[in-house]
C-alpha cells in the first residue's frame, strides 16, 4: 500500500521523480530499455513540453512512508495530454508505479486528463501504448477506449511496436474486428444491464464467461463481414451498442437484421436515437437499406423506432423474454 496520493499539475523539478517512475514500470517488461538523453529528453523538462504543445501535465505525489503507508514516497503516477488535429486529443506519458496498481490512481489521473481534454474542445481522444503493456491495455478498454488503425513500428532501441486506441466523445462507429475484440469489457457490461432489464439475448445474472464467448464470437463474425457492430459514446463512455446481421441469403442482397440495441440504462432513449441514426448511416453505406427487428413490446426504444420512420409488422404474443409480447419492425431506407 503507497502513502496517501495527491494530484497536482507537473512541473519541470518533478524530471527525477518521472524518469525513475517510467525507468520503474518499463522495467516490468523484458526487453523496454529507457535511455533518456537518446530518446525522451523531454523528460527533463517535460511541463514545459506539453505546455508548448498546448497540452497540460499532471504528477501523482505519495506523502512520506509512514503516513499513511508503507510503500514508495514521491512521484508514483503522470499523464498528459495535448491536442492534435480535427478535434482530437492525445493522452500521453501513462505511468502508475506498480505499487498502486488496484488503488484506482490510474482512474484519477485519466479522469483528470479526459477532463481537461473534453473542457478545452476535444471530440475525440487518442492514444498510443506499447503492444506488451497488457496491462495498460486492460485498463484502457475498461475506460471505453477501443483498438484504432494499424500496429505502429518505433525505430528504438527496444523495438518497440504499438496499438492506437482511440474513441469520440460523444458519437458512434462500427467497429472492426481489433476494435470488435478491444471493446469486450464494456460491451459485457451493456449485456449485463441488459439482461437485468429483461432484453438481449442473456437471463440476469450474466456470468463474465458467457459474456466474454458472446462478444468474441461477435468479434470473429465481424471479421468474417456477417455483421457489423456500431457502437456509441456519451461524455468518453461506451454506452450502447448493436450488432447488424448481413449474412441474409444471396436472393436478398439489400436485407439486414437488427439484434438488441443495448444501452447502460434501458430508458436511454437518447442512446437508443443515436445507435438507430448510426444503423441507418450504415445500413445505406453497404447498399442494406431493407432493415427487421423484432423487440419487446415494452422496450422504452420503441417509440424511438417509430419516430425514426419504421413501421410495425405485427405483434408476437409471449414472444420476448419472461414471456412478454414482441413486435416485430421494418424499414425499407430510401
Amino acid at each position: 500500500m503507497i502513502p496517501e496520493v495527491t494530484l497536482r499539475t507537473g512541473r519541470d523539478d518533478d524530471a527525477p521523480g518521472f524518469i525513475a517512475l517510467v525507468d520503474t514500470c518499463w522495467s516490468q517488461y523484458p526487453g523496454v530499455i529507457l535511455d533518456v538523453d537518446l530518446e525522451v529528453p523531454e523528460l527533463r523538462a517535460l511541463a514545459s513540453y506539453y505546455a508548448a504543445a498546448g497540452g497540460a501535465l499532471w504528477a501523482a505525489e505519495a506523502g512520506a512512508a509512514g503516513h499513511g503507508g508503507d510503500g514508495p514516497a514521491g512521484i508514483v503516477g503522470m499523464m498528459a495530454t495535448r491536442p492534435l488535429e480535427d478535434g482530437a486529443w492525445e493522452i500521453c506519458k501513462v505511468y502508475v508505479h506498480p505499487a498502486a496498481h488496484g488503488s484506482g490512481l490510474g482512474h484519477r489521473l485519466l479522469d483528470a486528463a479526459e477532463a481537461h481534454a473534453i473542457a478545452s474542445g476535444a471530440t475525440r481522444l487518442v492514444l498510443w501504448t506499447d503492444t506488451r503493456f497488457d496491462r495498460a491495455h486492460r485498463f484502457y478498454e475498461k475506460r471505453s477506449y477501443v483498438r484504432a488503425g494499424p500496429i505502429r513500428v518505433l525505430d528504438d532501441i527496444s523495438h518497440s511496436l504499438e496499438f492506437a486506441y482511440a474513441k469520440p466523445v460523444h458519437g458512434s462507429s462500427a467497429l472492426d474486428a481489433a476494435a470488435s475484440a478491444s471493446a469486450e469489457p464494456r460491451l459485457s457490461a451493456l449485456l449485463g444491464v441488459a439482461a437485468e432489464a429483461g432484453l438481449g439475448p442473456f437471463r440476469a445474472p450474466v456470468a463474465p464467461a458467457a459474456a466474454r464467448a458472446h462478444w468474441q464470437a461477435v468479434a470473429k463474425d465481424v471479421a468474417a463481414c456477417r455483421v457489423r457492430l456500431l457502437a456509441a459514446w456519451r461524455g468518453g463512455v461506451l454506452a450502447g451498442a448493436v450488432v447488424l446481421t448481413t449474412s441474409a441469403a444471396e436472393t436478398l442482397p439489400e436485407r439486414a437484421a437488427l439484434g438488441p440495441l443495448l444501452r447502460l440504462t434501458a430508458g436511454d432513449t437518447e442512446m437508443a436515437t443515436m445507435l438507430l441514426q448510426a444503423v441507418a448511416e450504415e445500413a445505406a453505406r453497404i447498399g442494406r437499406p431493407r432493415l427487421t427487428a423484432e423487440i419487446a413490446a415494452d422496450d422504452p426504444a420503441l417509440p424511438v423506432f417509430r419516430a425514426l420512420g419504421w413501421a410495425d409488422a405485427g405483434r408476437l404474443p409471449g414472444f420476448a423474454a419472461g414471456g412478454r409480447d414482441a413486435v416485430l419492425l421494418w424499414r425499407a431506407g430510401g
